[in-house]
């Protein structure tokens, strides 16, 4: 053997082995979605409703979904229709009978490490608790996920659903501040997805502490696509913006907040937003 044809297979194993080390991650699919809760009345009954969200979530491929107001049958439904899906959480009530904070992940592409949940309240451990003068019990469901690829990357998802009344304001914000306060401890040094219906609009309390400790997904996409605004009550046309993906250690390429529909009915009244990130590191 020559010494240039030596040099040249030196250098062609040494990109074989180096080349799974230096590779660029896949891009990761995150979605946030307020499904709405069922109900088997009226035009937007979830019987009309599900198989419309079912293509939009075939089509949109999320590796994980943040999902609100979730019940039991819903999640359900929607994991034997897609079954390149599973979801877990606990409801509100610490069950399965209420609304759940279900998270849905696709485990070809995800392996769910670790989960657990909190209460937005002052006793955060104490199943069902409220405070700050909030009218139901609200949470947090989270988990940390480790991807499946040459080079691995955990990072920590958490969804959750801030109080919704108008004099809710001042809950909004403890409860944001609590969120941000436990994500050391859960997440360490790892990038950080943070998904919800925030009920808060931009220009509140509650978006202004997210925003000054994480990223705002949209606001930093390369690309955003569809309206800003995601809540739109069954009529297509939204009129505020209140469902986020909030940032740390990654890159937002895609953001799009999806409006797919079929004929009049929509699957829920929130448009999911959906962000295609990269890992920082």
């Amino acid at each position: 053997m020559t010494g240039f044809r030596r040099v040249l297979r030196i250098t062609a194993m040494m990109a074989a082995v180096l080349a799974p080390l230096g590779a660029m991650a896949d891009p990761l699919k995150v979605m946030t979605f307020n499904v709405r809760y069922a109900s088997d009345e009226g035009a937007e009954r979830w019987a009309v409703r599900w198989p419309v969200m079912v293509e939009l979530i075939r089509r949109a491929a999320p590796d994980v979904i943040g999902t609100q107001e979730l019940l039991q049958r819903q999640g359900d439904d929607l994991t034997k229709a897609l079954p390149g899906y599973r979801w877990f959480g606990r409801d509100r009530m610490g069950g399965h009978a209420n609304e759940h904070m279900g998270i849905f992940y696709r485990p070809d592409r995800l392996t769910l490490v670790e989960h657990g949940d909190f209460w937005l309240s002052d006793t955060p451990e104490v199943v069902g608790s409220q405070s700050w003068g909030t009218d139901l019990p609200r949470m947090a469901n989270w988990a940390v996920f480790e991807t499946k690829e040459a080079r691995p990357h955990r990072f920590l998802f958490l969804d959750t659903h801030l109080a919704h009344r108008d004099e809710d304001a001042e809950a909004r914000d403890k409860a944001a501040a609590l969120i941000l306060s436990r994500l050391p401890a859960l997440a360490k040094d790892l990038p950080v997805v943070v998904a919800g219906d925030m009920n808060a609009r931009p220009d509140t309390a509650a978006y202004r502490r997210f925003a000054g400790a994480l990223t705002d997904a949209w606001g930093s996409a390369k690309r955003r696509e569809g309206p800003a605004m995601t809540f739109h009550d069954f009529t297509g046309t939204p009129d505020r913006r209140i469902d986020y993906l909030f940032l740390r250690g990654f890159k937002a390429g895609a953001v799009t907040t999806d409006t797919y529909h079929q004929g009049k009915t929509y699957p829920s009244d929130h448009f999911p937003v959906q962000a295609t990130l990269m890992f920082d590191r």
